[in-house]
Order: structure tokens, then C-alpha cells, then sequence
């Protein structure tokens, strides 16, 4: 032993060895052939070929063995991994973008509100002018926010979930107009409040006017309140008004800017002559001796009234100093706020005002939207009204984001239910109409002289293996043509089908006479005791036929025998490959 374990572990024995020759060393044990030394296969070179087979026939087995194995042992693990207890994936937070200007703080107002109870929020406030954007069809909106916070510039990119708008988006006074970041927050399907709708067409005084027109004619006069107003669209129509002193508001602006008071003819045309230098349109008011001004805001579901009564006596209540006071909400105030509040498809927050004259007359000249400055003594109430309106509308929006439906919506179930039975109908097989599963209710009854088992069996529905190679098994017994026979057709129908030629009648159907077989089928089947007997039998049963042929003669029995002698060689040749 030990002069062997030398020798083998000698390199150069080993290197001066055939190729090939220590390869059955390295293979595992089989079962079913004992170890063979060096020594003995090299006096019996010629008994390798039968190791090499069955060897090659245990690693196919082996290897299916072990490929098994794995597969089990892969199923266990990931019935163990789905067993464990898996952390909960931490929510991803809500992005709030909030445009304000920097005086607001308005992550204050939103800290430790969560939207749906599960999502934390992040705020992420700027300005119109320090934003930018670009909307995509399938990606959303990306934004890009260059502020400056204490002096250092802050860029940031970020998808928001939410947008709250609390500056105007258009303003020909300071010559700013970010419609188009309007555009893109409603081309990225951004939620906003109030709605990017009604921002849209806040952008132009006149148009939300056009709107309180509506309402005036739809409430009255006496109801609704609207100050009588001329839309002039340019300079060329500014010829003369009827009444004097007219306030004149040229284009687009708040705060007071953009309005002069006109108190004769010669200073209305030289208005016009600015109207024409700043190339847009002009609208005209009566002037109306205010005592105060009132405004009726509406935030939600909250209402408040104010009352501002200038001090310095100038005719603009809100240009230099005025006193401020919060009155009771009366039901024509809240009629006021509630009417003008369905504009544009609805805004959430809104305010209207007023002018109360001196004559005792209230006049409602303006409505502002979600952008409307907050005044009083309870602006931070005001902020956190707004701050638990919008954490509603995202709560909202989380909860009916999976119920939302679809545009590939499924077909009703009404549709379902009739375009099913037709498309499994192209499918299959022509059912017999003598009780067949697929027959409606209230259908002919079955025919008397039909059995009940004249349904094609399962076998026959199904296509032959394309291994056969006699013509009775290359024809499908499921085809039209033998459906129609095994239906109780004519005999001229049975002999268009084709399929037997004329001296050897189709054999007898599964379903035909099962329990009354002929003597000739009985004697045949107890004098032919063949390994492949029942296959064969079962593959002719599938075979349909009509009624004329089950007339048993001498010659019908011949071309039986001779079609089951066929059958048998078929499959012993096709078993014994």
C-alpha cells in the first residue's frame, strides 16, 4: 500500500499516463458498479464501453437527482424567507411646495401633521421667480428651486405632491407672468389649491369679472350687488363715458395699482393716451363715495368679515392708513363668499369685496383667489387653516389614489358574460345539440332514439400525437365532419366525411352501443389478450359513425380485424423505438 501511495503520488506517473486514464477517479462512486483498480483496467481495456453507459446513466440521473434537490431546496428556503417576519419599508414622505414669499414661514404651520395618518410632509417653500420646471406625460413634474436662505443659495430638484399657491402668477405691474409654470404644474397632473384651473383664469381681471356678471344675472341685483363696469379691449374705443368722475383700471394688477380716478372728459383722454402706450385693455367704473370697505373671506369652511375705514382720506381704502375690524358674518355676506366660491369649478379659499357708500349701499367690485393677503388679528389662524385645508386635500388624494380608475378600464361584467361563451366557442368543437353542456335552457329536447352517451368523450377533442403514422390516426376525430356524424347525421353525410374508404366501414363510437356490444367485439376482445389491447380500443372508440353502419356482417368484421392489426403494429413499432 504504501509503494502505491508513492507511485500515485509520484507527478511524473501521473503525467506519463493516457489521457483520459484518471478521470474515473475523479467521478463519484456509483452504486452499482464496484471500484476498479488502474491495474485491472489495464489488463481489460475492452469492458470499458458498458461502465462508460451505465456510468453515463448515473450522471444523467445524478444530475437530475441533484437539480431536484436544489429545487427543493431553493422552495424551502423561500418558504423560510417568506415565513420571517420583513421590516415595515419606511413611507416615503409627501412633498408640499409652497409659493410664498420668504415672510411666511410656512413649515412651521405644517410641522407633525402626517397626510392619511401615515405619510410625513415635507414643505419646501420659494417663490415664483426662483423656480423652474419641466413636465413630462408619463414621469410627472420635476422642479428645480434656487433659493437663498441666510445668505447661501440653496438648489434642490424634487417631484412635489401637493402645491400651495399663495402669489399671484401673473402681474403687469411688476412685468412678471409665470403662466407658464402654471402650464406645467397642470401638465405634470399636479393637485394645487386653489385648482390650477382657476389660477389660470385669475390671470386676467376682466374674465373673473365676466364670471360675476353670470352670477349677478343669475342671483339679481338685489341679492348680488355688482358695480356697474365698462370693458373697453383698447384705446380706440375710450371715446367718452357717460358719467363722471370713472375710475379707470388699466390691464392686469393688484393693490391698488393701475387705478385712476378720471373726474372729466379732457383727463378720460389723456387716460387714454396711456392706454394706448401700455398696448392692452382698460375697464371703467363709477366712482362711489365709500364710507368703508368690506371683505369676506373664505378659507374652507371658515367665513370672516372685515370692515377698513381709511384714515387718511384718500378714496383707495387700502392706500395709506385705515382702521381694520372684524364684523359679524351676516347670510347675505356668506351668500356672497358661497357664490362666488363655485367659479371656476370651485376655489377653496376666496374673498370678496366690497364697498359700503354713504347712501347706505353695498357695491361688490372685486373677488381675489387663493393669493389674497391675510389680514386682521387672527392671520395665524388663518395660516393654520390653510395649512389643515390643504393636509385634507392630500389626505384626500392618498386615500383615492387606488381606487382612481384606470383608462384600460376592464369590460363590465354584462359584456363579460356575452363575449365569453362566443370566443370559447370558436375554440372548440361544435357541442351536440342532443343535451350538450353548452345547450340553453328551454332548447328542443333530446331525441329518443339517441343514447344519452353520444357526447364526444375528452379523448376525442383532443388532436393525435403526430408520432402516428397510420392514416386513421392522422385524421383528428374531433374534426367538424365527424362531429356532424357523431350528431345523427344522414348517411350521405357520413360518406362525404372521407375518412374510411368504402369497403372498410368506421368502427363502432365510444358512446354508440357501450353497453350492448356485438358478439363479434366480444369474442374479439377475450381472443386477444395484447399488451396494447385497451389503447387501441380506446383510440377506434374515439372514431365516429353513423346509424347505417352499425350493421354487423362478415365483411364488417374483416376490415375491423384488419384495422385493429394495423393499430397494434403502429404501436408496437412506435413503443419499441
Amino acid at each position: 500500500m504504501n509503494f502505491l501511495r508513492r507511485r500515485l503520488s509520484d507527478s511524473s506517473f501521473v503525467a506519463n499516463l493516457p489521457n483520459g486514464y484518471m478521470m474515473d477517479l475523479q467521478r463519484p462512486d456509483s452504486s452499482m458498479s464496484s471500484p476498479v483498480s488502474p491495474a485491472m483496467e489495464r489488463k481489460h481495456p475492452q469492458p470499458l464501453q458498458p461502465p462508460h453507459s451505465s456510468s453515463t446513466g448515473t450522471s444523467i440521473f445524478s444530475s437530475i437527482s441533484s437539480a431536484m434537490k436544489q429545487t427543493t431546496q431553493a422552495a424551502a428556503g423561500l418558504i423560510d424567507h417568506s415565513a420571517s417576519p420583513t421590516p415595515p419599508a419606511a413611507q416615503k414622505p409627501k412633498i408640499l411646495l409652497v409659493i410664498d414669499d420668504a415672510h411666511t414661514d410656512w413649515a412651521k404651520y405644517f410641522q407633525g401633521k402626517k397626510v392619511n395618518g401615515e405619510f410625513d410632509l415635507r414643505v419646501e417653500q420659494a417663490e415664483f421667480s426662483e423656480l423652474n420646471l419641466a413636465a413630462y406625460v408619463m414621469g410627472g413634474c420635476m422642479v428645480d428651486m434656487q433659493v437663498m436662505r441666510n445668505g447661501t443659495k440653496v438648489v434642490r430638484s424634487f417631484k412635489p405632491d401637493f402645491v400651495l399657491i399663495r402669489q399671484h402668477a401673473y402681474s403687469m405691474a411688476l412685468g412678471e407672468d409665470f403662466r407658464s409654470l402654471i402650464i406645467g404644474l397642470q401638465y405634470g397632473g399636479i393637485h394645487t389649491v386653489n385648482s390650477l384651473y382657476s389660477i389660470y383664469n385669475f390671470c386676467s381681471k376682466p374674465w373673473v369679472f365676466s364670471q360675476l356678471i353670470k352670477i349677478f344675472n343669475s342671483l339679481g341685483p338685489e341679492k348680488f350687488p355688482l358695480v356697474e363696469q365698462t370693458f373697453f379691449p383698447s384705446h380706440k374705443q375710450m371715446i367718452t363715458t357717460p358719467n363722471f368722475p370713472v375710475v379707470v383700471k388699466l390691464g392686469h394688477a393688484h393693490a391698488g395699482m393701475g387705478k385712476v380716478k378720471v373726474d372729466n372728459q379732457h383727463d378720460f383722454r389723456d387716460m387714454a393716451s396711456i392706454v394706448a402706450m401700455a398696448k392692452t385693455y382698460a375697464t371703467t367704473e363709477p366712482f362711489i363715495d365709500s364710507k368703508y370697505d368690506i371683505r369676506i373671506q373664505k378659507i374652507g369652511s371658515n367665513y370672516k368679515a372685515y370692515m377698513r375705514t381709511s384714515i387718511s382720506g384718500n378714496w383707495k381704502a387700502n392706500t395709506g392708513s385705515a382702521m381694520l375690524e372684524q364684523i359679524a358674518m351676516t347670510e347675505r355676506y356668506r351668500l356672497w363668499a358661497d357664490a362666488c366660491a363655485e367659479m371656476f369649478g370651485g376655489l377653496d379659499i376666496c374673498a370678496v369685496k366690497a364697498v359700503h357708500s354713504k347712501d347706505g349701499k353695498d357695491y361688490i367690485i372685486e373677488v381675489m383667489d387663493s393669493s389674497m393677503p391675510l389680514i386682521g388679528e387672527h392671520v395665524e389662524e388663518d395660516r393654520q387653516l390653510i395649512a389643515d385645508l390643504v393636509v385634507s386635500k392630500m389626505t384626500q388624494l392618498a386615500s383615492t389614489a387606488g381606487s382612481t380608475p384606470s383608462p384600460l378600464r376592464p369590460w363590465p361584467t354584462s359584456m363579460k358574460s356575452q363575449t365569453g361563451p362566443q370566443l370559447g366557442q370558436l375554440s372548440q368543437p361544435r357541442p351536440p345539440p342532443q343535451g350538450g353542456p353548452r345547450q340553453p335552457q328551454g332548447s328542443q329536447p333530446p331525441r329518443t332514439n339517441a343514447p344519452p352517451q353520444q357526447r364526444l368523450s375528452p379523448q376525442g377533442q383532443q388532436p393525435q400525437s403526430p408520432q402516428s403514422t397510420s392514416p386513421q390516426q392522422q385524421r383528428s376525430p374531433g374534426s367538424p365532419q365527424q362531429v356532424r356524424s357523431a350528431t345523427g347525421s344522414s348517411p350521405v353525410q357520413a360518406s362525404k366525411a372521407g375518412v374510411f374508404p368504402p369497403q372498410q366501414p368506421r368502427p363502432p363510437a365510444q358512446g354508440r352501443a357501450p353497453s350492448q356490444p356485438s358478439p363479434t367485439e366480444t369474442s374479439k376482445q377475450q381472443a386477444t389478450p395484447h399488451p396494447h389491447l385497451n389503447k387501441s380500443q380506446s383510440l377506434t372508440n374515439t372514431f365516429s359513425i353513423s346509424e347505417s353502419s352499425q350493421r354487423g356482417n362478415a365483411n364488417e368484421d374483416e376490415a375491423k380485424a384488419e384495422t385493429i392489426r394495423n393499430l397494434r403494429k403502429s404501436f408496437a413499432s412506435l413503443f419499441s423505438d
